[in-house]
C-alpha cells in the first residue's frame, strides 16, 4: 500500500494548490483526480468561461469600433473557433497543472478516490481495479457540480448545463437562461454578443442577486441594451422538450408565460460532490449538504480535512486555494491564521509559481 504524508482528493483550485504547497512544505504527497487535472475550473468553469468572454469582448469591441474612431469591415463570429479557442485554453492550463505536479515531483493517481477510516483512500481506476492509498493526513477536495431542478431535468441535447454550454457544435438561434449568478450572466453575455437571442429568468427580484442591488440595477441596464430580456422573480416551471426545441412555462408577477427557444441552459447554483465519497463509513459531518470544518479545514474526524465547494465556505477558486494553503501549513506544523473570509488573498493564477503554466 503506497504511503504519504498528505493524499488529497480532488484537483481543482483548492486540491493542486494544496498538493504544491505540502511538497515545497516537504511532505510526500499524492493527489488523485478521475478527470482531468485542475478540476472544473481550469477545464469547465473559470477559465474556459473567461475565454469565451474574451472572444465576446474582443467581437463587441470590433462591432464598436467606429466608436473609437477606427474602421473596420463587417465581423462575423465563427462560433466553432470561438468554442475550440476555449477548449484550447482550457487544455493547455491542465497540462500546466500537469508539469507543476511533476516539478514538485507529486504523485498523480488517476482514478476514483473514496475516503476510508484509518486514513486511507481507495481508488477505483478506469479498468474497475481497486487499490488503497494511505496518508498521515486526507484533505478532501471534490469540488461541485451544477444543481439539477427536479421539474426541469438535463437531457444534455435540449436542457444543458454549463459543460454542454461551452462545447455545443453549432450556435443556438435562440436560448433561455435559467438562473443568473456568475454562470448564468456569463453565458448570456457571451451567446447574446455572437447574436444568440437570449433570455433570462431570475427567482430572486434582481439578477446576480447575491451582488449590491446597484451592481445588479446596472448591469441589467447593460444586458437589457444588448438585447437580452429578463425576467425577475419569475420561475421556470417546466420545459416541453417534444418539439423541434424548447417550450418553457415561466411564472412571472403578472401571470403565466410560455418562451420559445432553441436550448434552455440551467445555471440554478452548484451542489457539492459529497455523496459516495466514504463520508459516512469514516464519521464525517455535514450539514446541508456541505462537510463542515474549522478555520483550519479541519473535520470532525483527526487527520481529515476538507476544501473549497464542499465546505460552507464561498464557492470561489482562490477561496479554495487559501484553504488548501491554510490547511497544509497547519499540517506542517506551522501556525498559520485560519482563514479570515473578508480578507482572502488575491486569485491564485496571478502568483508567480501558478501563473507560469499558462
Amino acid at each position: 500500500m503506497a504511503q504519504y504524508d498528505v493524499v488529497i482528493l480532488g484537483s481543482g483550485p483548492g486540491g493542486y494548490v494544496a498538493a504544491i504547497r505540502a511538497s515545497q512544505l516537504g511532505l510526500k504527497t499524492a493527489i488523485i483526480e478521475k478527470e482531468n487535472l485542475g478540476g472544473i475550473c481550469l477545464n469547465w468553469g473559470c477559465i474556459p468561461t473567461k475565454a469565451l468572454l474574451k472572444s465576446a469582448q474582443v467581437f463587441e469591441y470590433i462591432k464598436h469600433a467606429k466608436d473609437y474612431g477606427i474602421e473596420v469591415g463587417e465581423a462575423n463570429a465563427n462560433f466553432e473557433a470561438v468554442i475550440k479557442r476555449s477548449r484550447g485554453v482550457a487544455e493547455g492550463m491542465s497540462k500546466g497543472v500537469t508539469f507543476l505536479m511533476k516539478k514538485n515531483k507529486i504523485d498523480v493517481i488517476n482514478g476514483y478516490g473514496k475516503v476510508k477510516p484509518g486514513k486511507k483512500v481507495e481508488v477505483t481506476d478506469a479498468e474497475g481495479k481497486k487499490s488503497d492509498v494511505e496518508g498521515k493526513h486526507i484533505i478532501i477536495a471534490t469540488g461541485a457540480r451544477a444543481r439539477q431542478l427536479p421539474n426541469v431535468p438535463l437531457d444534455g441535447d435540449k436542457v444543458i448545463e454549463y459543460r454542454k454550454a461551452m462545447s455545443l457544435e453549432k450556435q443556438p438561434a435562440s436560448m433561455l437562461v435559467m438562473g443568473s449568478g456568475a454562470i448564468g450572466v456569463e453565458f448570456a453575455y457571451v451567446y447574446a454578443s455572437m447574436g444568440t437571442k437570449v433570455t433570462i429568468v431570475e427567482f430572486m427580484p434582481n439578477i446576480v442577486p447575491v451582488e449590491d442591488e446597484d451592481v445588479s440595477k446596472e448591469l441589467a441596464k447593460i444586458y437589457k441594451k444588448m438585447g437580452i430580456e429578463i425576467y425577475t422573480s419569475s420561475s421556470v416551471e417546466k420545459v416541453d422538450t417534444s418539439g423541434k426545441g424548447c417550450v418553457s412555462t415561466v411564472k412571472t408577477p403578472s401571470g403565466e408565460i410560455k418562451i420559445e427557444t432553441d436550448i434552455v441552459l440551467s445555471a440554478a447554483g452548484i451542489v457539492a460532490n459529497i455523496e459516495n465519497i466514504g463520508l459516512e463509513d469514516v464519521g464525517i459531518a455535514t450539514d446541508r449538504g456541505k462537510i463542515l470544518v474549522n478555520g483550519f479545514a479541519e473535520t470532525n474526524i483527526p487527520g481529515y480535512y476538507a476544501i473549497g465547494d464542499v465546505t460552507p465556505g464561498q464557492a470561489l477558486a482562490h477561496v479554495a486555494s487559501a484553504e488548501g494553503i491554510i490547511c497544509v501549513e497547519k499540517i506542517a506544523g506551522h501556525h498559520p491564521q485560519p482563514l479570515d473570509y473578508k480578507n482572502i488573498p488575491g486569485c491564485t493564477y496571478c502568483s508567480p509559481e501558478i501563473a507560469s503554466v499558462g
